[in-house]
């Protein structure tokens, strides 16, 4: 009899440690944190202010967006963001489709579509580009979400070849 009352006690200790040792879920939590922190990341792009900006990333981020080399790191991130900001036609918004935290509460994505306008730098035209995202978020030690990873697709079709003007002889 002692032994099954010992072994009854072992067993309420072992599943009294296991509910203490699980983590509490965050998960709505971080859903809504992340889709406030892009309402505000799509405010400061109207404000063109690539310091806000460029702190929503983590500093090894990447940036990937079509027609243009990735930027990795925070610092060339910023550069890039702050080429984009002094165009007088930029303009961009995303919107979140879907948008999800792991259940560690450490990760979260979204992903969307956005639309884009800004001066093509190669004919200095005014150009209109849409596509998709996806953005991967890592939770900071302070709470905090920064980005991880951001890639954007165009479905905008890239233009046609310049004609070749040499002619074969």
């Amino acid at each position: 009899m002692k032994k099954i009352v010992s072994l009854a006690c072992v067993a309420g200790i072992a599943m009294m440690m296991a509910a203490c040792n699980q983590a509490p879920d965050t998960h709505d939590a971080d859903v809504q944190a992340i889709k406030n922190l892009e309402t505000t990341w799509n405010q400061d792009y109207a404000g063109k202010n690539a310091d806000k900006i460029a702190a929503y990333y983590a500093d090894d981020a990447v940036l990937m967006a079509s027609g243009m080399a990735s930027a990795s790191g925070k610092d060339a991130i910023h550069t890039l963001i702050s080429q984009m900001v002094t165009d007088p036609a930029l303009t961009l918004k995303f919107q979140s489709s879907k948008v999800d935290a792991a259940k560690s509460g450490d990760l979260a994505y979204s992903q969307g579509s956005y639309t884009m306008t800004m001066t093509d730098a190669n004919t200095k035209k005014v150009m209109n580009d849409h596509g998709s995202y996806v953005t991967v978020y890592h939770k900071q030690a302070d709470g905090s979400w920064k980005v991880v990873s951001d890639i954007a697709t165009s479905e905008v079709p890239p233009p046609a070849p310049a004609p070749d003007t040499k002619k074969k002889h």
